[in-house]
């Protein structure tokens, strides 16, 4: 409230649904509100991240947000292989978050740093030597590990289609791919508070 009253333009960017509890004060503001959802499953959900809302109430967010006329984005980050890059459920997930109003998708690869990519293993063992062959011959990119270029092309091209084929923008964030968004789309969403 303090900032929109004061004239800032503000994106939230969040994986709770809690946002719901303003939308009195977002509500005809310089408001953008991007909502990460990884997966469509609440119970992959609770392994992937757990502690946060699920996504079958992050989406319920989403289209409530939307029906107060509050401009929404998606986030479907990070893709992680042998994880939450089926293409069906994406395929699934892209139309749900459609159907629900948002108006952009972003998405990233997952990036490893510290122990991310053995926490990851412990609670995936049956993934795990398959995420770790992948990540040995990935990108080091500052202090991170990137996926290899080919495997994050692969996987932003198709969320790019799905988006697409639902009439969404399309961005993706820290992938080097720039080039594949929706032209004049910023990946966080602040594109929408310049075109008010």
């Amino acid at each position: 409230r303090l900032l929109l009253t004061n004239g800032y333009m503000v994106v939230i960017t969040t994986k709770s649904n809690l946002v719901v509890r303003d939308i009195d004060i977002l509500r005809n503001n310089n408001v953008v509100v991007a909502v990460t959802v990884t997966t469509d499953n609440d119970e992959l959900a609770r392994k992937l991240e757990p502690g946060a809302p699920p996504p079958s109430d992050r989406i319920k967010a989403l289209n409530e947000l939307s029906n107060a006329k509050i401009t929404t984005v998606a986030r479907v980050d990070p893709i992680i292989p042998f994880i939450n890059d089926d293409k069906i459920m994406l395929r699934r997930l892209i139309k749900r978050l459609a159907d629900a109003g948002v108006t952009q998708i972003t998405t990233s690869t997952l990036k490893v740093r510290g122990d991310i990519l053995t926490r990851l293993c412990k609670v995936f063992p049956n993934v795990a030597d398959d995420l770790r062959k992948l990540y040995a011959i990935g990108e080091k990119l500052g202090s991170y590990i990137y996926l290899p270029k080919d495997i994050r092309l692969k996987y932003v091209i198709l969320l790019k289609e799905l988006a697409e084929s639902e009439g969404l923008a399309f961005s993706s964030c820290r992938e080097g791919l720039n080039y594949l968004s929706t032209p004049g789309i910023c990946c966080d969403g602040s594109t929408y508070l310049y075109l008010r």
